[in-house]
């Protein structure tokens, strides 16, 4: 029995050593059935808390996925369809999704310069190009979510999102995001949403069938 348990001590401690699976891009256009009824779907718009585009994921970075999947299925981000999608996916199969994504709108990267913001919002975004990139593509890291070309209405209710507070369904909890924006009006959010939109970027929306 003590050489049952010993062996059994080593054979875990050897698994918990092995190295986590990989992001497989393959695998994860077998994983996409939820998301396509609406990513897959050029100027889909959803209506809840408003009406507005959904975003573009085709060739956004795999780990910003992955990190908002994370975010829904903990609840720091609280729309209610991601949520419960988000809740119904593992760790493999959001690293999987984001590489599927990523991958699958690789094309000609983005300008390294644009052009400038508005005068009244350009003071506004400078804090926003340390992690968004310069050209709002090129990010800081894989983690954060490349900005140029989104819809505007969607980055619009994005922003207004780390705004709420105590609401059950609606907003995003992030310390730097809400840090950032706390104190923006709605007027001055639309303008920032649409400069960041009104920028050559690398994000698409690739027509997909949901019957594939």
């Amino acid at each position: 029995m003590r050489q049952l348990l010993s062996a059994l001590a080593i054979a875990s401690v050897a698994l918990a050593a092995l190295p986590a699976h990989a992001q497989d891009a393959a695998a994860g256009a077998k994983k996409i059935a939820m998301c396509i009824g609406c990513h897959g779907i050029p100027e889909y718009r959803a209506s809840f808390p408003e009406v507005y585009r959904v975003p573009k994921i085709s060739g956004q970075n795999a780990g910003y996925i992955v990190a908002a999947l994370q975010a829904y299925a903990k609840g720091d981000r609280k729309h209610p369809t991601m949520r419960g999608i988000a809740g119904s996916l593992s760790e493999q199969d959001m690293k999987d999704i984001g590489a599927f994504y990523e991958q699958q709108g690789k094309g000609e990267p983005a300008p390294a310069t644009v052009a400038a913001a508005p005068e009244a919002i350009a003071a506004k975004l400078q804090a926003c190009a340390a992690c968004h990139g310069a050209n709002f593509s090129k990010t800081l890291d894989g983690n954060h979510p490349k900005l140029a070309g989104q819809h505007a209405d969607f980055l619009y209710v994005a922003l207004r999102s780390y705004q709420a507070e105590g609401k059950a369904t609606w907003g995003r909890g992030n310390a730097i995001m809400q840090g950032q924006i706390k104190e923006l009006k709605p007027a001055e959010l639309k303008q920032i949403a649409a400069y960041l939109a009104s920028l050559p970027g690398e994000l698409k929306t690739v027509p997909q069938s949901a019957t594939r």
